[in-house]
């Protein structure tokens, strides 16, 4: 999947970002030459670089900000997670290097440590970095730890927000997050049971269930969990439940019931994630949303 902007505008923000992009790699040919060497070696008063900690989004590429796309295009190198959505990783320019460090449960990852470390690897060697996370950087992407290195190592940095999953996959579905009728609040968590104390505050989600609407990430490998989790804690054994696989991609599934019978749906739908949980009424006002019209392109709305 490609990117297309407005017809119009589009030739002047390319034709933009060409010019920068060759003035950058003038600059950088001609720093390297004058120092004897092409090869930038970081010393105490070297340039230091920059970082940029973008949200790419919670799947469609088209759903990136005007800013992470121009950010992309202008990067050195781009280091990014599991969650990046493919159509997003081919607006990347080939010239620009592309690195994985995603974490996955059950998966091969590269440690929190190590990412922190190459991007102060990177920023003290001059370089322009982007450090993509899917959805935003804001929610669950434990980017404080990573600003937190930048910061001791007086590398600038900046951050660029991105659509979080659950916004995403509430347009991309119809179901709504909030409802003037059943949930006047919305509830972001992740599920977290290794550790009992950090275990959510079930009371309080079930007091709330009937009026607030819960949002978990990284929910899916403990879903049944979590279904045993609010029933012992009092939730109707009927409150809706939906499972949203691969939001916002072209593979995106809808899974709805209620928190007596969901896992087995989800298992008879032979899901295997990543998924979002979306607990409360909020699932039963589900919008009639055209995916159609939502994968329409650029190309056949230009006049």
């Amino acid at each position: 999947m490609s990117v297309l902007f407005n017809p119009v505008t589009a030739p002047l923000i390319e034709g933009a970002l060409r010019i920068q992009s060759k003035l950058r790699n003038f600059t950088s040919r001609y720093s390297g030459e004058a120092n004897g060497s092409v090869n930038t070696v970081y010393s105490g008063s070297a340039k230091l670089g920059e970082v940029f900690i973008v949200g790419a989004g919670p799947g469609d590429a088209e759903l990136l900000t005007v800013k992470a796309y121009r950010l992309l295009q202008t990067a050195d190198i781009v280091l990014f997670d599991w969650l990046v959505d493919q159509s997003v990783l081919d607006c990347i320019p080939r010239h620009i290097e592309k690195v994985f460090v995603g974490k996955r449960c059950g998966k091969h990852s590269v440690p929190q440590h190590e990412i922190c470390a190459r991007l102060v690897e990177l920023g003290l060697a001059g370089k322009r970095v982007v450090r993509l996370k899917g959805g935003d950087p804001a929610v669950f992407a434990r980017t404080c730890e990573e600003t937190a290195a930048l910061t001791d190592a007086n590398i600038p940095f900046a951050i660029v927000p991105g659509i979080t999953a659950a916004s995403g996959a509430s347009a991309y579905t119809g179901i709504p997050l909030t409802d003037r009728a059943v949930a006047q609040s919305v509830r972001l968590m992740t599920a977290q049971f290794q550790n009992p104390e950090k275990e959510a505050d079930w009371a309080s989600i079930a007091r709330n269930a009937e009026r607030e609407t819960t949002v978990i990430y990284m929910g899916f490998k403990r879903l049944a969990l979590l279904c045993q989790r609010l029933k012992e804690n009092g939730v109707d054994a009927n409150m809706p439940v939906a499972v949203i696989e691969n939001a916002c991609c072209n593979q995106q599934q809808v899974i709805a019931a209620t928190i007596s019978d969901i896992v087995q749906h989800v298992e008879q739908a032979n899901m295997t994630g990543p998924a979002l949980v979306v607990i409360g009424h909020v699932v039963n006002a589900r919008q009639s949303v055209s995916l159609e019209l939502l994968n329409q392109s650029y190309e056949k709305l230009a006049i």
